[in-house]
């Protein structure tokens, strides 16, 4: 049986990179005075679709981000829709508002210093 990193496409992939990305944006921004560490993960799979970067988040940031991963490598459809137009609501309703919260700040955040590669996610 395959493991479940073994089986992510593409797009999975992306919005894992993208995920990250945004959450360690919003947690820079948002939380400068908190206590921060690198972000871990233990599989190397994992850590080569975040592009063995080090991601330095406060705790909260680090379990929204191990939630969201979590999420993404278990939803059941093929293809993955966006989050906010899938049918099924998989994050629990605390994550899913700062998840959305974190989209607030972080797309316009980053389309704004030149991240224009990310305009598509942002819209789906």
């Amino acid at each position: 049986m395959a493991s479940i990193f073994e089986r992510l496409n593409d797009k999975k992939r992306k919005d894992i990179r993208v995920l990250s990305e945004f959450i360690a944006v919003y947690c820079r921004e948002q939380h400068k005075a908190e206590d921060s560490k690198v972000f871990s993960i233990n599989d190397d799979k994992l850590k080569s679709v975040l592009g063995n970067k080090k991601i330095v988040l406060c705790g909260d940031c680090s379990k929204l981000l191990h939630h969201g991963i979590a999420k993404l490598l278990l939803c059941p459809y093929d293809p993955k829709p966006a989050c906010r137009k899938c049918e099924t609501h998989c994050y629990a309703p605390d994550y899913r508002e700062r998840i959305r919260e974190v989209m607030r700040f972080s797309g316009p955040y980053l389309m704004k210093r030149g991240r224009l590669d990310l305009l598509a996610h942002y819209l789906s």
